[in-house]
C-alpha cells in the first residue's frame, strides 16, 4: 500500500477550497483596519472542527486518558482548529500573523495524521486506498454544505478503532487540501496589498495629496 503521507484523500473541489473571511480583498474597503473575522464561514475552520472533536472522541474511546500520546492527538487537533480561528481575528491588523497562524494550524494537523498513520500501521490495520468504497464514501459526505460533527457523529462513536481513525485520516486529508489552498490565497493578498504599515502608508499619502489639492 502506497505511503499514507502521499495518500491525498477526498480533495475537495478547487472552487470550495477557500472561503474567504471578510478580511479578504482589504482594496475595497476604507479604512486602516479593514472587516476582520468570521472565521466560522471559513470551509477549513469547519472542517478541521469536526477533526477535533472527532479526535477527543478517538483518543478517548481507544488511548488511554492517562498517556502521552492522548493529550499530544487532541492538543494537534485543538491547534488544528484554534489557530485557523486566531488568524482570522488578527488579520485586520497584522495580516503576516494571520499567515503565521494558519500556517501553525496546518502544521498541527500534519502532526495529527501522522498519529492515525501510526495507529494504523503498529496495529497493523489497513490505511484506506483514496479510491477504496470507504473512501469514497467518506469524499462524498464532505461535499456536503454545512457539514458537522453531527454528521460523522454515527461513525465516530460506534465504528472500531481501524475504521474511525481511516476516516479521521481522510478529513484532515481535506483539511489540508483547504489550508494550502487559503495560504496560497493570503499569500497572494499580502504581496499585492501589504498589510497594516503598509495601508497606513497610502492613508497618509492620500491625505497628503488631499490637503495639497485644497491649498
Amino acid at each position: 500500500m502506497a505511503d499514507g503521507r502521499r495518500n491525498v484523500t477526498n480533495r475537495p473541489k478547487v472552487t470550495d477550497a477557500y472561503h474567504p473571511s471578510p478580511a479578504s480583498h482589504l482594496s475595497q474597503h476604507e479604512g486602516l483596519i479593514p472587516p476582520h473575522g468570521g472565521y466560522e464561514k471559513l470551509l477549513s475552520y469547519q472542517k478541521s472542527q469536526i477533526i477535533y472533536d472527532a479526535t477527543v472522541k478517538f483518543c478517548d474511546r481507544f488511548i488511554d486518558r492517562k498517556s502521552r500520546t492522548h493529550d499530544q492527538m487532541v492538543q494537534a487537533a485543538r491547534s488544528g482548529n484554534k489557530n485557523i480561528g486566531e488568524g482570522s481575528q488578527v488579520s485586520g491588523t497584522s495580516k503576516e500573523s494571520e499567515i503565521k497562524l494558519v500556517n501553525v494550524a496546518r502544521g498541527s494537523l500534519e502532526e495529527l495524521l501522522g498519529d492515525y498513520q501510526d495507529y494504523l500501521r503498529q496495529r497493523g490495520h489497513p490505511l484506506w486506498d483514496k479510491n477504496s468504497k470507504q473512501a469514497l464514501y467518506v469524499r462524498q459526505l464532505g461535499k456536503k454544505s454545512e457539514l458537522s460533527y453531527e454528521d460523522v457523529r454515527p461513525f465516530i462513536e460506534t465504528r472500531s478503532a481501524e475504521v474511525v481513525a481511516n476516516i479521521l485520516i481522510c478529513l484532515i486529508h481535506q483539511a489540508n487540501y483547504l489550508l494550502d489552498q487559503q495560504l496560497r490565497r493570503l499569500e497572494q493578498d499580502f504581496l499585492h496589498e501589504g498589510g497594516l504599515r503598509e495601508r497606513m502608508t497610502r492613508a497618509r499619502l492620500a491625505a497628503r495629496t488631499r490637503q495639497r489639492s485644497q491649498q
